[in-house]
């Protein structure tokens, strides 16, 4: 089973060693790993993707709640969320009809071409790690020529969506 866990820490140097030298030495794989500042200077966000039964994420649980560091440890995988990667991709691109398919494939899949060379093109995805693994696998016959992705990051959606959604039609549609 795969889960996803968020955990909130303090934005000292050493906390991502500490953190995955832990997990290492207890034999936990980190499939992804992804780090970077919240909305608090003092505090950074590590998402992680483990595999493992529950009894091998209550055990990561544990261990991550006993370093001084970490604030709080969430799976979110158990609640309703949102999560995303992030690539950028080097595709063999000669002009012609190579590369218009190239940008044709990069607009249905919502991508950005971000650098433009004679004989390759670099796009950006963005999305569900099935989407991006859609898109590599329809880039191959081209010639990926280099290939760099993101860790997975994620993010619990807000409580009472439906509510909000629905208490601002109706002031939008009292002030009419």
């Amino acid at each position: 089973m795969r889960h996803v866990v968020s955990a909130l820490v303090q934005n000292v140097p050493g906390v991502l060693a500490h953190v995955s030298g832990m997990l290492a030495s207890r034999g936990y794989n980190i499939v992804s790993l992804a780090v970077g500042e919240t909305e608090n200077p003092n505090l950074s966000r590590m998402t992680f993707v483990i595999v493992g039964d529950d009894s091998v994420l209550e055990q990561v649980r544990k261990q991550l709640e006993k370093i001084v560091t970490i604030v709080e440890v969430n799976d979110i995988s158990t609640q309703d969320y949102v999560e995303r990667d992030l690539m950028l991709i080097k595709v063999h691109a000669p002009t012609g009809v190579a590369r218009s398919e190239i940008r044709e494939l990069t607009e249905v899949f919502r991508g950005k071409i971000v650098d433009v060379a004679p004989t390759e093109l670099m796009i950006e995805i963005s999305g569900q790690e099935s989407k991006i693994e859609a898109f590599i696998d329809l880039m191959r016959p081209f010639g990926i020529t280099e290939l760099v992705r993101t860790g997975r990051i994620a993010m619990v959606r807000s409580v009472n969506r439906t509510n909000a959604v629905e208490s601002s039609i109706t002031k939008y549609t009292a002030a009419e």
